[in-house]
């Protein structure tokens, strides 16, 4: 017998944040954003997104990403973690997927 049993394999966690302006669907991250960021900056950064907080991508993908929240076009975040490495969070126009990655995994 296996060691590990799911007991709920249908199960999906849910992450529920306050005055999010959209669905953030799945979560992803590439392995280099798992290796950069900590629990807690992911979490901050996802809340920063999810509440149309475009980090510090320049003025023209900041308006990009609001008229997304119209249009329901991809939507594009800059972050950086305790080293002040970059981090990027994309989630899909169809809002199903959100991931972090480094802009090297893109």
């Amino acid at each position: 017998m296996d060691k590990k049993t799911n007991f709920y394999p249908d199960y999906t966690p849910t992450i529920v944040i306050h005055g999010a302006r959209f669905n953030l669907g799945q979560l992803f991250t590439t392995p280099g954003a798992l290796e950069a960021l900590s629990k807690p900056e992911m979490l901050t950064m996802l809340q920063r997104h999810a509440k149309g907080d475009w980090g510090d991508c320049c003025p023209q993908d900041w308006q990009s990403n609001d008229e997304a929240l119209v249009h329901g076009t991809r939507l594009f975040s800059v972050y950086h973690n305790s080293k002040r490495e970059k981090i990027w969070l994309i989630t899909e126009a169809d809002r199903s997927v959100t991931t972090f990655l480094l802009p090297s995994e893109y």
